[in-house]
């Protein structure tokens, strides 16, 4: 009895070490959205008015599909690379971009990914209209992160000040709209893969 108890309590153990370890699996999986946010940055919607980047998609998805913890950093990675000097952000790379006013974005993007995964993880089945909603709070994120860290830079950092109007209109008002669409494009995506991802972890997990 002792010895089945025993047993049991170590097969516990190794699972709780499995969830807190990242796996051979999870890492390219994190590095295939570490990935795809590059490319993402580069590529461009041209709407008018403002055209948009895929970028905001791949990190939203990153954290939809991998889970807050491996989402975050997938996008972390990302900030990380960028900021050691790959150049992999819209304009190059290197540790001066912190000094950038748009940097916050990036910020915003690692935090939304966590918060967002985090909260769709926890749900077993999930519905279209109730991701679009957490993606709306994702969205939030971003933008009250990104233009924080844009008025905070350009007024007390490197001395081009803006106004909380223009500030409002050129950071919000104008970006906002297709970042929506993009927020629709990836509940549908994710509802409709998230399935398959949740068996291929189970499928990781058992082996």
């Amino acid at each position: 009895m002792e010895k089945g108890l025993s047993i049991a309590a170590e097969k516990k153990a190794k699972r709780a070490a499995s969830g807190r370890k990242i796996s051979t699996q999870d890492m390219v999986l994190c590095g295939v959205f570490t990935t795809l946010i590059a490319v993402g940055a580069f590529i461009k919607v041209p709407v008018p008015v403002v055209p948009f980047t895929l970028q905001f998609l791949f990190t939203m998805l990153a954290g939809l599909l991998l889970g807050g913890r491996k989402g975050a950093l997938s996008v972390g990675v990302y900030i990380l690379l960028g900021l050691v000097g790959l150049p992999v952000f819209a304009e190059g790379g290197g540790f001066w971009y912190i000094l950038k006013p748009s940097f916050g974005y990036l910020l915003g993007f690692m935090l939304a990914a966590y918060v967002t995964g985090t909260v769709v993880e926890r749900k077993k089945k999930l519905l279209t209209r109730w991701v679009i909603a957490v993606n709306f709070l994702g969205l939030f994120i971003v933008y009250a992160a990104g233009m924080i860290y844009y008025y905070v830079i350009c007024n007390y950092v490197i001395d081009t000040p803006i106004a909380l109007g223009p500030l409002f209109l050129y950071c919000f008002v104008l970006a906002v709209p297709g970042d929506i669409c993009l927020c629709i494009l990836a509940a549908i995506l994710t509802v409709r893969v998230r399935p398959a991802f949740d068996r291929m972890m189970r499928k990781e997990q058992r082996v």
